[in-house]
């Protein structure tokens, strides 16, 4: 088989797993699709045994990365936190629209960072939600921040996202480096989308509370979740900590799941099978899957060719361009395959500057589109089943006044970052 023909099978398996991904038709897994995709590029010798074990090695502590945080989110999830923080809105908020929104963008944005961007899609956009009807508030504003702050307020950590995982594995940067490096370009992302949501939402930010609903829920009625708060401070105290010791995230990650899973257990909270449940198994091996698919499609020349167009060094324009192309990608082909890709592209000791650019890019490039990111399709369905029906084309509209913004100052942070 000619390097052409086996990149033209390679990349249309690639595609026919991403549209499934995104039609996910009958609700069935990704996986469904992922796994026969990797085993005909392994019957085709798209790519050999040996190198499709590699991939798999080499995503592993990703993986298991992924599992451990969706089950701390689930975890603080059964013990209240997010019935708290939702108390905490409704409360500090007053009935405010404005305030709210403020609000929810302090909340989303934490959450996202240190939870993970599903954990603000599948958790608190369901809280935002009743909130603001319990308010009587519109809620457009603070529904589809949570959308747009999954995906660009997830630059902070490693932990925020699957792609924030990837390209600090290819970095080579402690936690502590990615953290310090990508700070200003978080806080100027979340800035510029909420400049833009105050002006784009203005009407329906002055419309004033209904006077026939609910009062807000008081702080008092709601237990605060303590424990769970200061375990996952000592989780993320753990993470900085651990390279001091030799240790992996995975390792940190794991121990702390294992401790809220047992103290969960003790309380009656969860069951051995819902934890096992919230790994997503078949989500961890779609991931697997994927990269296997991804390896398969680039490397028969793919990879060198994209090599041989992206900028080099880490200069304004070469990272800016780098963003661009990120951004562009993923919203092409959806940013878990687009990081892998362009990750596979910069070569095996790729400067971190250019990592992070392309984070930036398809961290914020997918508020463009629904089909950029799985987090946004996710949020899509969550809404459909709490009965509320998001526009396209307000999403895209929002997508094209916040994210050329966000890649221009998340940019130049980071390049400012880079001299420091």
């Amino acid at each position: 088989m000619t390097p052409l023909l086996a990149t033209v099978i390679g990349v249309a398996l690639l595609l026919a797993v991403l549209a499934f991904a995104i039609a996910r038709p009958r609700n069935l897994p990704e996986v469904i699709a992922a796994v026969p995709a990797a085993g005909i590029a392994l019957a085709l010798g798209l790519i050999s045994p040996a190198e499709a074990e590699q991939s798999v090695i080499a995503l592993a502590p990703t993986i298991g990365f992924l599992a451990a945080v969706l089950v701390i989110a689930h975890l603080v999830e059964a013990d209240g936190v997010f019935r708290w923080l939702g108390a905490v809105l409704a409360d500090r908020s007053h009935g405010n629209a404005k305030r709210l929104l403020t609000l929810v963008f302090v909340a989303a944005s934490v959450t996202t960072a240190v939870l993970s961007l599903d954990a603000t899609v599948v958790l608190l956009t369901p809280v935002i939600l009743t909130t603001v009807r319990q308010l009587g508030v519109r809620g457009a504003p603070h529904v589809y921040a949570t959308a747009h702050l999954s995906n660009s307020a997830s630059l902070l950590l490693p932990v925020s996202n699957l792609t924030n995982l990837l390209a600090f594995h290819a970095s080579g940067l402690t936690f502590i480096g990615f953290a310090g490096l990508m700070t200003a370009p978080w806080l100027l992302c979340i800035a510029v989308e909420y400049v833009v949501f105050r002006w784009f939402f203005r009407t329906d930010l002055a419309v004033p509370t209904r006077d026939d609903v609910a009062p807000p829920v008081e702080r008092t009625e709601v237990r605060v979740p303590l424990v769970s708060l200061l375990l996952l401070g000592l989780i993320l105290l753990g993470l900085v900590i651990a390279p001091t010791f030799g240790l992996e995230p995975v390792v940190v990650a794991a121990a702390g799941a294992v401790v809220l899973a047992i103290r969960a257990l003790i309380l009656g909270q969860v069951r051995p099978p819902a934890i096992l449940a919230e790994t997503n198994p078949l989500f961890l091996l779609f991931v697997a899957a994927l990269g296997v698919v991804v390896d398969a499609a680039t490397g028969h020349g793919l990879q060198d060719a994209l090599a041989a167009v992206l900028p080099t060094g880490q200069s304004l324009l070469s990272l800016l361009a780098l963003t661009v192309i990120a951004a562009v990608l993923a919203n092409l082909i959806n940013n878990l395959p687009a990081t892998l890709v362009l990750l596979a592209a910069l070569g095996t000791n790729p400067a971190a500057g250019a990592v992070l650019a392309i984070l930036i890019g398809v961290n914020v490039g997918p508020n463009l589109t629904y089909t950029g990111s799985l987090a946004t399709l996710l949020w899509r369905r969550v809404l459909h089943a709490k009965g509320h029906r998001p526009s396209l084309g307000r999403f895209t509209l929002l997508g094209l006044l916040t994210v050329p913004g966000c890649l221009l100052f998340g940019t130049l942070a980071l390049w400012v970052g880079l001299l420091a």
